[in-house]
């Protein structure tokens, strides 16, 4: 299921094993909410060394769940690698979702048609399990930091029911074969933090996950919300950061000791022109790369630096042309991706320490 296979420090490589293959760890997942990770073919996405990808199990259930369901998520997508789910708990952040929260379930109004809807910690699960994603998440209860970051017993609330949904939804899994992660939460407060991923740690699932974070916080704390975390979950559970995808943040994360990150940050950043290079960031509608025949990063492999310019990507870009923001969403995917290969080589050799400072160095520096 997961074995770590070096050490240097806190940060490791790893197995995950999955009924799709198995991948080594750290790794990064493009998000692909309904199905698609935005601009981005399937055969981008395998060209830009991506192996996992994660998509919204809620999203697909209302969108197109009986074609999805009868082919199997790996089918109607065409990946053959892969494919996490995340259960929709994350939703409950988003403005005109929420209606309530209660012991039962979160009850919601739908994206899609408006109509006012409850979702159970086991409708989660059964859900997932029609879907057959190879990693399915738990339903967890994420408090909202800009609301309730700092109201201890609102948090403890969501922190503890966030256990009993992961028990409910332990119960009620049934799919063989597929892995369920659970979710820690407990906010900013070290106390639940430490108590959360214990106790879900303790439930025996497949992998622990830490939820709520990087949602307005401070990357401070942050990465020490993180680690103690981290401190409470046994060595052979893989360690999922969810929602980070900054180059410098997932390198920190790793030095702690985190196997697996998600984030739509690559490709957000991509449709509005910032690129990440190894001699730092890229804001490719300036002016001053209108004139650049030069590629946009030489130390970068991917096909955008082999094959087009600073100059034609500014074009591209400013001129609005679709073809843009399959091109930056390519780079940036392909950089991180690359960049987590090199992170894994670092650390067999016994080098990643060295290796996260020299690129600290170069991805700092003023913009090129």
């Amino acid at each position: 299921m997961f074995e770590i296979t070096a050490k240097e420090g806190a940060a490791r490589t790893g197995i995950l094993h999955t009924a799709h293959g198995s991948f080594e760890t750290p790794f990064f997942m493009p998000v692909a909410t309904k199905g698609a990770v935005k601009h981005m073919s399937q055969e981008l996405l395998e060209q830009s060394k991506t192996r996992v990808f994660i998509s919204n199990a809620l999203v697909l259930y209302f969108t197109n769940f009986d074609a999805v369901r009868a082919a199997g998520i790996h089918g109607f997508m065409n990946w053959k690698h892969g494919i996490f789910t995340d259960s929709g708990g994350f939703q409950i952040l988003r403005e005109g979702f929420l209606l309530s929260i209660s012991e039962i379930g979160v009850r919601y109004r739908s994206p899609f048609d408006g109509s006012r809807m409850l979702l159970k910690p086991e409708q989660a699960i059964d859900i997932q399990n029609k879907l057959g994603a190879d990693v399915i998440m738990a339903l967890d209860d994420v408090p909202d930091y800009a609301k309730y970051g700092n109201d201890f017993e609102k948090v403890k609330l969501a922190t503890e029911r966030t256990y009993r949904w992961a028990e409910r939804c332990k119960k009620a899994h049934r799919q063989k074969g597929q892995l369920l992660f659970g979710i820690c939460q407990g906010g900013i407060f070290p106390e639940l933090r430490k108590e959360s991923a214990k106790a879900i740690a303790e439930l025996g699932l497949d992998g622990v996950a830490l939820g709520g974070l990087s949602i307005g916080e401070s990357k401070e704390t942050m990465h020490a919300m993180a680690q103690l975390s981290i401190s409470r979950i046994p060595e052979d559970k893989p360690r999922y950061l969810m929602g980070l995808g900054s180059p410098e943040d997932m390198l920190e994360a790793i030095e702690l000791g985190i196997d697996i990150f998600d984030s739509a940050f690559p490709t957000q950043n991509a449709r509005h022109g910032t690129l990440f290079t190894s001699a730092g960031k890229v804001r490719i509608g300036k002016q001053q790369y209108k004139a650049q025949l030069v590629p946009l990063d030489a130390a970068c492999s991917c096909f955008v630096c082999r094959n087009y310019t600073k100059a034609y990507l500014h074009h591209l870009f400013r001129s609005a042309e679709p073809l843009a923001k399959t091109l930056l969403s390519f780079h940036n995917i392909y950089f991180i991706q690359e960049l987590l290969e090199q992170a894994r080589i670092a650390i067999r050799q016994g080098k990643f320490s060295k290796f996260k400072s020299e690129f600290l160095r170069g991805y700092k520096a003023k913009e090129p």
